[in-house]
C-alpha cells in the first residue's frame, strides 16, 4: 500500500504502481464509444497513463487539458486518461472541452485496473476513487516512470512524468 495525502491529509491506496524496470500490466478499460481500451492495443507505442479521481473535478480536468495540450508534440506516444468516471461522461467533458490528443478508458466494468496498478484510494473521502497518478510505459511494455502525487489535489509533475521519454 501506498500513501499519498488529500488537502494534506494521510489517504492509502490499495497498493503500489508497477516499479519502474517491469513489465506494465496489460487491462482492459472502456473507451467513450464503449469499445475496448487496453495497453496491448497500443503495442509499438509509447504510453503515458494519466490516472486521476474524476473528471468532475477541476484538477483532474486541469490535468486533461494539459495532457492534451502535451501530447500533440509527442512522437510515436498515447495519453490514456483513466478514471471511473463513466465514458458517456468522458465523451461530454472531451467533446466540450475540444480534447482530441487524447483517449480516456473508464474503469466502471472491471476492478483489475485498480488491483494491478494499486491506485485505488482505500479511505479519504474519495475512499474508491483513483489515486492521482502517472505510469510511462515504453514501446515494449516496460514501466519507465511511476509516481503517485504526492497531494491527490495537486496537478501532476508533468515534467518529471514526460522526461522519460526523450
Amino acid at each position: 500500500m501506498a500513501t499519498t495525502a488529500f488537502k494534506g491529509n494521510p489517504v492509502h491506496t490499495s497498493g503500489e504502481l508497477p516499479p519502474v524496470g517491469s513489465q506494465a500490466p496489460d487491462f482492459t478499460l472502456v473507451g467513450v464509444d464503449l469499445d475496448d481500451v487496453s495497453l496491448s492495443s497500443f503495442g509499438g507505442q509509447r504510453v503515458v497513463l494519466n490516472i486521476f479521481p474524476s473528471l468532475d473535478t477541476s484538477t483532474c480536468a486541469r490535468s486533461v487539458r494539459k495532457f492534451n495540450e502535451l501530447a500533440a508534440d509527442l512522437d510515436n506516444t498515447t495519453v490514456v486518461c483513466i478514471s471511473k468516471d463513466l465514458p458517456f461522461a468522458a465523451n461530454r467533458f472531451c467533446t466540450t472541452e475540444g480534447i482530441e490528443n487524447v483517449i480516456t478508458g473508464s474503469a466502471f466494468r472491471s476492478h483489475a485496473f485498480a488491483k494491478d496498478y494499486g491506485v485505488r484510494m482505500s479511505d479519504g473521502p474519495l475512499e474508491g476513487l483513483f489515486a492521482r497518478s502517472v505510469v510511462v510505459v515504453d514501446e515494449k511494455g516496460k514501466v519507465l516512470y511511476a509516481e503517485f502525487a504526492p497531494e491527490i489535489s495537486e496537478e501532476p509533475d508533468y515534467d518529471a512524468a514526460l522526461a522519460v521519454l526523450g
